[in-house]
C-alpha cells in the first residue's frame, strides 16, 4: 500500500478515518462532502426516520443520480458514434467522387 495518506472526513457529524492514495486525498474529500451533504438533505427531510433508513433513501438518491448520468452518457456516445458514422460515409463518398 504504498503512498496511501491517512486522512479524517466528518460524515453527520462524525469523523471517519481513511486511507487513501495521495492522488485521492482531495477528490475523497470532495466525495465525503457531496455524501455528507445528501444526508443531512435526507435527515432535515425525514426527521423522524431512523439513521439507517435516512442512509438508505439517500444511497438510492445517490444511485438514481449516477445511474442519469450513465445513462445520458451512453446517449451521447452513441449519438457521437452516429455523427462519426455519418461523417465517415461523406468523406468516403468525396473520396470516391474525386477519385
Amino acid at each position: 500500500m504504498n503512498n496511501m495518506q491517512p486522512i479524517k472526513v466528518t460524515i453527520l457529524g462524525k469523523q471517519i478515518p481513511l486511507r487513501v492514495r495521495e492522488s485521492e486525498v482531495e477528490n475523497t474529500r470532495r466525495i465525503a462532502a457531496f455524501v455528507d451533504e445528501k444526508l443531512k438533505q435526507f435527515r432535515n427531510q425525514f426527521s423522524n426516520q431512523p439513521d439507517s433508513t435516512i442512509m438508505i433513501l439517500a444511497c438510492l438518491s445517490i444511485a438514481e443520480e449516477l445511474f442519469e448520468v450513465r445513462t445520458k452518457l451512453h446517449e451521447t456516445d452513441d449519438k457521437e458514434n452516429e455523427l462519426m458514422e455519418e461523417v465517415n460515409k461523406q468523406i468516403s463518398k468525396l473520396i470516391k467522387e474525386i477519385s
